[in-house]
């Protein structure tokens, strides 16, 4: 049975968001022990002004990796995949495989682009301004647009419940509440008729802005109900936390029933032992 430690396939770059070259993310894994490296740089999309790549990026990005794949030969598989947006133009297809990820909220009314992740300001904006304060209508209109990208059958489904990011302190919506649950839980449900791999991402508790994983355990807990399969990912920003989290989230996996993870590797999807 294959090491769930042995493959990591959510990894950013400096030619995204990230603050590590390709080169110096690859030398990382190697030495970590990785068997399967794969990048995920931010797929271009047009409303993105801060961390995605741009056309000029994206095929500098395609042109390294394919030089890091033949420097790792018989070393370590090295995937040329892809984060790709809800609102991307580019053709997720081309690639070794993708992550489908929502980063943003079109709002509703003004058709405005609002990041979730990363200002709590620009997260405050788009409650206020499109959904009149009602943090649990904003939470519902992520969610449905999850279950969106999760249609389009990426090979991963990325950090589900990215929206609860800077909701540590409950100031957007109430994460606890039955309604919140049954909203995050009906879009779990309609993902999963096209999408069968969810990631356990540990990225927002390495960079210090929650204590907890994505998914929360409920929908880890549903998804194992389903039939569902996980893989844990780092979602990597720099050479320290490409494989960060990664027992806490096997046994976070445990906690809602899972005894075993899969990992992706050059072959495909393969079963690894929690």
């Amino acid at each position: 049975m294959a090491d769930y430690r042995s493959s990591s396939v959510h990894n950013h770059s400096n030619l995204c968001d990230g603050k590590s070259s390709l080169g110096d993310m690859a030398y990382a894994s190697w030495q970590a022990g990785v068997q399967t490296l794969g990048f995920s740089g931010h797929s271009h999309t047009p409303c993105d002004l801060e961390y995605c790549m741009s056309p000029g990026r994206t095929a500098q990005y395609k042109a390294e990796i394919a030089r890091l794949k033949k420097q790792y030969a018989g070393k370590m598989d090295i995937l040329c995949g892809l984060e790709w947006d809800e609102f991307s133009d580019t053709e997720p297809s081309w690639y070794d495989y993708w992550i489908g990820s929502v980063h943003y909220i079109q709002g509703p009314k003004t058709g405005k682009y609002y990041e979730i992740d990363w200002r709590p300001q620009d997260l405050l904006e788009c409650l206020q301004e499109e959904f009149e304060g009602n943090g649990l209508a904003m939470a519902k209109h992520y969610f449905d647009h999850v279950a969106q990208v999760a249609a389009k059958q990426p090979t991963i489904l990325g950090h589900f419940d990215l929206i609860k990011k800077l909701n540590c302190t409950g100031s957007f919506f109430d994460e606890e509440s039955a309604e919140y649950k049954e909203v995050a839980l009906d879009a779990l449900r309609r993902a999963f008729e096209d999408c069968k791999v969810l990631e356990i991402n540990t990225g927002g508790a390495y960079r210090g802005y929650r204590n907890d994983f994505y998914p929360a355990l409920f929908l880890l807990e549903e998804w194992k109900k389903l039939g569902g399969q996980v893989v844990i990912t780092g979602d990597a920003h720099d050479t320290k936390s490409i494989l960060w989290g990664f027992e806490e989230a096997a046994a976070y996996a445990k906690q809602a029933g899972f005894t075993h993870s899969v990992i992706l590797t050059a072959k495909g999807f393969e079963e690894a032992e929690l």
